[in-house]
């Protein structure tokens, strides 16, 4: 287990197989985040970003929850400081990793915890984890992605209700809008988010970091757009490809084939 330079408050786990997992460790304050925490998660997703080793990251809490949002006695450091600086800011390194973001969601994800968790490209939640955006009920101006993000994911309505009210979005709630990818529970919940890890490390990683860079730039842009960035990038890939990788992919496909038990009539 890597430790983090703050006491801790932050681990880090890069496994052999290409899965790291990084553990927000400050479970008596509901792993509230102070400062110093929000600039060690962003060091290490810049760090575990330009890590080779690193195939999949998997972002969860210790405790009963996964983020209960920024420790308010600590908010006008927070609120003050230089919001505009990517380099401390996690959200804006979580969007800048190329590798995929596994969100292991458990209990309360609050406000700056909704918005790490909508940082993540896919979500599993604990039956008993809530969502919560209490930006409108502390007077608090949204400065990560919430206002913008959730209406694109789960419809505006929604949206609106969720962040005007400050009412929580139970897990189930949060699968049926699409929020989530899956809900089990607790017991389970690491278990299946290391499931899909691994399935994604099973696949051509060069492609996975691709093809999540195209489904990621390509939802910021109208479909007229983002169907050209799609082709603008396959003819770049396909250029790219020499005549020993087409032989490969034929063997491959070929192999497979071979592979498939016969069927009788």
């Amino acid at each position: 287990m890597e430790k983090s330079s703050q006491e801790n408050l932050i681990l880090v786990n890069r496994e052999s197989d290409g899965v790291a997992w990084v553990t927000i460790n400050r479970p008596k304050s509901l792993n509230s985040l102070t400062k110093s925490m929000m600039v060690d998660l962003a060091r290490i997703f810049k760090s575990l970003d330009a890590d080779d080793s690193v195939r999949v990251i998997i972002l969860t809490g210790s405790g009963r929850s996964f983020c209960s949002g920024v420790d308010l006695t600590a908010a006008e450091d927070v609120f003050k400081g230089d919001v505009k600086d990517v380099e401390t800011d996690p959200v804006a390194q979580m969007e800048r990793c190329r590798k995929p973001i596994i969100g292991a969601i458990a209990g309360f994800a609050v406000t700056a915890g909704f918005e790490i968790s909508l940082a993540c490209d896919l979500l599993v939640a604990s039956n008993d984890a809530k969502f919560l955006d209490t930006h409108a009920r502390f007077g608090i101006f949204p400065s990560w992605g919430l206002s913008q993000k959730l209406s694109r994911v789960i419809g505006p309505s929604r949206a609106r209700e969720a962040s005007l009210t400050a009412m929580p979005i139970s897990a189930e709630q949060a699968e049926r809008w699409g929020l989530v990818n899956y809900v089990v529970d607790r017991s389970e919940l690491l278990k299946k988010a290391r499931q899909i890890a691994e399935a994604i490390i099973k696949n051509n990683h060069d492609l996975v970091l691709k093809y999540k860079a195209v489904i990621n730039d390509g939802f910021k842009q109208d479909l007229t757009r983002a169907l050209a960035l799609e082709k603008e990038r396959a003819h770049e890939y396909y250029d790219g490809m020499s005549k020993d990788h087409f032989k490969k992919l034929q063997e491959f496909i070929a192999g497979r084939s071979s592979s498939k038990p016969s069927s009788k009539l």
